[in-house]
């Protein structure tokens, strides 16, 4: 069995290249050399790309959308083809993908351009946007691996309910984007596909699991994508890339219908959500899904329609400096203070929020991911042959849970969500400010910690996160030999790591976390908080 997976890894890989046609393949004269970190430039410097592709690739989806309405203005055609170019080199150059389906995606595209040419008007609010999905949104016809070589040559049978709902409102779909074995690691990197890097730097990780995501949308090959979240997989990616996303509830968005890593895992509910450049585009998907009413297909969905919410005058924040496990890095912490300062200034009520039992909420979170003792990742491995990952090395060694003790899980996960609740209300605040992930983004291989991400996977609040306009600064972003003392070992291994020098020029992202199912207020508070960073 040693060598099935390996050919299974390269004959996938071959035929994910394969899929690439001729006249999308960069030529080997333009590649940028391997040792060149960012390579977001590339389109723009290469001469490859044609202008009209510069411009339509450069666009946010709300740039592109009114024209795409017209048809009279450009093509869906046109833009489907842009995208289907930049993402295509996108992959040459970072290793995004996992799945391609251009010439569906173009027959599409000329389907929507065929109606508007018949005077019928657009399909819907999203009639003629390219969309870029997760590898584990199912679509016909196509491999859904979520890394694993036991899935390759197994295609889907049918369409996720998502994609359902985004083809109905006229969107095209047209790539699938890479993800971490089983989308249970914090960078993207499996043995099917390999890792993905950071378009800004390839020495860093574009964070996991929705990793491919966020690396193709900050290249422009996608004018906006949807990713999925357990743990933070949305919103660490973001924050490694310097895109917006919103973790939703479960029950906002359509979840049916998708390759689980971990199938029956219901303990923390796996939920999708946009990666997006602006905050406009990220809050008009999220509009456009909840005005579909999912809950007409997606038996677990919500019927709760999309609300207009009135902020207070003043909004009152609380403020979570660091998480009691892993201090955030300097770079970090100089834009949670930079944004504190801000909204003060600005009138708004801030207060500090005890990091008190998130070490609670994420050991819960780490137990239920390994409750079958491993099984399903190790039953998949076993399959081909696959060896497991070393930063998956818990799914080797932890003992199952019998149905007892896992009850007496959930009802942990009860007390812990109802202690989170009283403080939340005792304190009568609007949102929690607080670090994405203790780096910017950090180097291949070193990412270490997801607390900060995962308590609120367990809590099931709205959370999402954004650029704070904040780079980190090798000459500033140090560390002070008067710094406190770790405050475990993973955080003593954390600042040892730290490289300020290797992240220098990278973005810094915040969380904005909201109650559970306010996903419409978290938007209304981002908008507050760019603004008063503007």
């Amino acid at each position: 069995m040693a060598g099935v997976w390996e050919a299974l890894a390269v004959r996938k890989q071959q035929d994910l290249l394969n899929s690439i046609p001729e006249e999308w393949r960069i030529p080997s004269h333009l590649l940028p050399p391997e040792s060149q970190e960012d390579v977001t430039g590339f389109p723009e410097n290469s001469g490859w790309f044609t202008q009209e592709e510069l411009d339509i690739t450069n666009s946010t989806a709300l740039e592109l959308l009114p024209k795409l309405a017209r048809g009279d203005i450009i093509k869906s055609e046109t833009v489907t083809r842009a995208f289907c170019k930049r993402a295509a080199a996108a992959h040459q150059l970072i290793n995004c993908l996992s799945e391609t389906c251009f010439d569906r995606a173009i027959e599409m595209a000329k389907g929507l351009d065929e109606r508007l040419a018949q005077g019928l008007g657009p399909v819907g609010p999203l009639h003629g946007l390219p969309i870029s999905l997760k590898d584990n949104f199912n679509l016909q016809g196509l491999d859904s691996t979520v890394g694993f070589t036991s899935h390759v040559g197994n295609p889907a049978q049918g369409d996720s309910e998502l994609v359902d709902i985004l083809v109905r409102a006229g969107a095209v779909v047209y790539v699938k984007t890479n993800v971490p074995t089983a989308m249970m690691i914090a960078e993207t990197v499996n043995n099917t596909f390999g890792r993905t890097v950071n378009p800004l730097n390839r020495k860093l990780t574009s964070g996991g699991s929705s990793g491919g995501e966020s690396a193709l949308i900050t290249f422009k090959g996608s004018p906006l994508g949807v990713g999925t979240d357990i743990g933070g997989s949305l919103r660490i990616p973001a924050a490694c890339t310097g895109l917006f996303t919103l973790r939703p509830s479960f029950g906002r968005f359509p979840t049916l219908g998708c390759r689980s890593g971990l199938p029956g895992q219901e303990a923390v509910q796996s939920v999708n959500g946009p990666l997006t450049r602006t905050l406009s585009d990220l809050e008009y998907y999220s509009r456009t899904i909840i005005d579909a009413e999912p809950w007409h297909g997606d038996p677990r969905c919500l019927p709760i329609p999309w609300r207009t919410v009135t902020l207070p005058p003043k909004l009152k924040i609380a403020v979570l400096w660091h998480d009691g496990v892993v201090l955030p890095t300097p770079p970090v912490t100089r834009a949670l203070r930079h944004t504190f300062e801000r909204l003060r200034a600005a009138g708004h009520e801030i207060i500090d929020w005890s990091p008190e039992d998130h070490d609670v909420g994420a050991q819960i979170l780490a137990r239920m991911f390994v409750a079958d003792g491993g099984k399903s990742v190790m039953r998949e491995l076993a399959k081909t042959g696959e060896p497991l990952r070393p930063e998956m090395a818990a799914y080797g060694v932890a003992p199952e849970l019998g149905g007892f003790d896992y009850w007496q899980l959930h009802i942990e996960r009860q007390e812990f969500q109802k202690r989170y609740l009283d403080r939340w209300e005792k304190a009568g605040i609007d949102a929690i400010l607080a670090p994405v992930t203790p780096f910017s983004t950090v180097e291949n291989g070193k990412f270490r910690h997801v607390g900060y991400t995962g308590v609120y996977n367990v809590l099931d609040y709205a959370a999402m996160a954004f650029p704070t306009g904040i780079y980190v600064d090798q000459d500033v972003d140090t560390i002070n030999a008067d710094a406190p003392e770790p405050l475990s070992n993973v955080d003593q291994v954390v600042r040892s790591e730290y490289n300020a020098k290797a992240v220098h020029g990278m973005p810094v992202n915040l969380q904005l976390v909201a109650q559970r199912l306010e996903e419409e207020k978290c938007i209304e508070m981002c908008k507050v908080i760019l603004k008063m960073l503007e």
